[in-house]
């Protein structure tokens, strides 16, 4: 009794620390949050202040030496590219996880998560080498110049399968067994208890994960910028070159000066902001998903 008195007791200190602690820790990652945020608007408000800010939307281009900061077309490109690859990756994560989550013997789902694992730890540089490589060469010869907006979405499709095939894998995971055993009672045959009670009930992770594969591929930077072309245009097509934000900030930010840097500052704030939404969304969907 003694015994059980003392554990108690400190369990009970260990807990009254544990709340204190964990808020300061979340306390910092929002501080260092609003630093960076800060920092990116002070460095972007030598055009965010003047007339070049509405010029991010209405200039014709991006022609910097020629005060012109015209950023929709890459601010198109990139959510072109995202939103492309979040569409080719999206099926085929879902499905990975389904795989993983009811059909692989436990041997065969160790082994291939491990694999999928792996994946999202390859550096984004060595993708866009292999793009760059191979991809590229691959698509000019069907239409060239094989950089292009096509290449940029087929290379962060890779990037982000890892991520939607881990977190959908891990929200049908967390899918109570009761639905499933309520699900064949009532004489459902199984593909139907996946794709009509598991798949449902796990929607809100899954579509997480999907926002998170999202965010990842607009903020990446090296792999795109080998593959895309690095053309400032609408993408008027797949076959067509583009220029991403991320690589309009690495090609440039080292010799730029003046309302030119502070331009790229503003990308890179705008950048942070849509990531931010993104992370909000994928907040939501996944209360939504705990309510559903």
């Amino acid at each position: 009794m003694t015994w059980l008195k003392h554990s108690s007791s400190s369990r009970w200190h260990a807990d009254r620390w544990l709340a204190p602690l964990l808020g300061f820790t979340a306390a910092g990652a929002a501080l260092i949050l609003g630093l960076v945020l800060a920092f990116l608007l002070r460095e972007a408000a030598p055009v965010l202040g003047s007339g070049h800010a509405i010029g991010f939307l209405t200039d014709a281009g991006w022609y910097p030496l020629e005060d012109q900061f015209g950023m929709l077309p890459m601010v198109v490109a990139s959510l072109a590219a995202a939103l492309g690859a979040v569409l080719l990756a999206g099926p085929l994560g879902v499905a990975s996880a389904i795989f993983l989550r009811f059909y692989a013997p436990p041997g065969v789902a160790r082994v291939y998560r491990m694999i999928v694992a792996l994946l999202a730890g390859i550096p984004s540089v060595v993708f866009g080498l292999w793009g760059l490589t191979v991809l590229v060469p691959l698509i000019a010869r069907w239409q060239p110049p094989g950089a292009s907006l096509l290449a940029a979405i087929l290379i962060l499709v890779l990037m982000v399968l890892p991520t939607v095939a881990l977190t959908s894998a891990s929200a049908l995971a967390a899918v109570p067994q009761s639905l499933l055993q309520g699900a064949s009672a009532l004489g459902i045959r199984p593909q139907g208890t996946i794709l009509r009670v598991a798949v449902p009930a796990a929607r809100g992770g899954i579509v997480n994960g999907m926002l998170l594969a999202c965010a990842r591929a607009l903020g990446e930077t090296m792999a795109v910028l080998m593959v895309a072309g690095n053309v400032v245009q609408y993408p008027t097509g797949l076959f067509e070159p583009v220029r991403v934000l991320t690589a309009n900030i690495a090609l440039e930010m080292a010799y730029a000066t003046g309302a030119h840097r502070a331009g790229l500052f503003a990308a890179g704030l705008l950048l942070t902001l849509l990531v931010m939404l993104l992370a909000w969304l994928a907040i939501r969907a996944t209360r939504g998903g705990h309510h559903a």
